[in-house]
């Protein structure tokens, strides 16, 4: 095994906090990039952000007219960004809790939200079936991708933003590339909607599915690395290690596995204290952070 992978029974359960106060089902969670501060949103319409190693719950936003989906941190923290049922992306500041751009361009329920690596753009995802890019401070949208058959799950985009990755309910993972000299691709193989995306730091992109199965795909060549076998449910979440040699995979059960992304090897299936690990991260230190469906009141 390569340096800095782990070594089997590296990751074990431990110091897990419940968290209560959203009204309905919690979508989806997101770590502040220093962990200190956890998003949640959820079908109550509202966001939640709470102090990650206490639990305690810090404020909340309300704004959306609908269940709200998706949620992130800009990478420099200040900014936060969510994606609704109410077919509108919003972008709220961190420092004052409150929403300072209401992006509307989807016609159906924007599903995903990401920010660049720099955190001047913005993608969305829509069962409108395109990604939008997005000026997340002036509000200004930037390019529509449109392309899959079917509406968009996930998206994410590469570590150098060259390029973005889209999922979608036709069953391929779409690469549209930033850099006119560069071919988009389609990749297939999936038998079943796509759930999640996720690119490596070394350039590799994961896609996960209703079909149960993971694969690891060269984005640029378009080849299959790596199919990887064994979850029991959709695979629902997904993160690289910080130097690409981990991938941990999540699904709608209590099942979370760690994979050696050299050898497609499944390094350990942890069985979490969770009723669903549905989001799982590592930390750049190396430790991985895992979220189930938040407690409701």
């Amino acid at each position: 095994m390569a340096p800095g992978a782990a070594p089997r029974g590296r990751f074990a359960v431990k110091d897990v906090t419940y968290l209560a106060r959203h009204k309905g089902e919690v979508n989806a969670c997101a770590f502040s990039a220093d962990r200190r501060l956890l998003l949640t949103c959820s079908d109550d319409s509202r966001l939640f952000l709470w102090r990650a190693g206490t639990g305690q719950l810090l404020c909340k936003m309300r704004g959306h007219g609908g269940p709200v989906n998706d949620c992130r941190f800009s990478p420099d923290g200040r900014l936060l960004a969510s994606a609704s049922q109410d077919c509108t992306v919003r972008v709220w500041e961190l420092a004052t809790a409150a929403c300072c751009r209401v992006l509307e361009g989807h016609r159906r329920s924007v599903e995903s939200v990401r920010f660049s690596p720099d955190g001047r753009q913005l993608l969305s995802g829509s069962w409108d079936s395109t990604a939008i890019l997005w000026d997340p401070q002036l509000g200004h949208m930037l390019r529509v991708f449109s392309g899959h058959r079917d509406a968009i799950q996930t998206c994410d985009f590469s570590s150098d933003a060259h390029c973005l990755a889209t999922g979608s309910w036709d069953h391929t993972v779409r690469v549209w590339n930033l850099q006119s000299d560069i071919q988009d691709r389609i990749l297939e193989g999936h038998r079943g909607n796509i759930t999640c995306v996720c690119f490596s730091t070394l350039g590799m992109l994961a896609s996960g599915s209703s079909d149960r199965s993971v694969r690891i795909w060269d984005p640029r060549s378009g080849v299959l690395v790596f199919l990887l076998e064994g979850h029991t449910c959709w695979v629902k979440s997904m993160s690289f290690s910080r130097n690409g040699l981990l991938l941990a995979t999540a699904g709608y059960s209590e099942m979370v596995k760690v994979w050696n992304c050299e050898t497609g090897e499944c390094l350990e299936t942890l069985e979490v204290m969770l009723d669903q690990a549905s989001s799982c991260t590592f930390t750049p230190e190396g430790d991985l952070l895992l979220s189930g469906a938040v407690c409701q009141d």
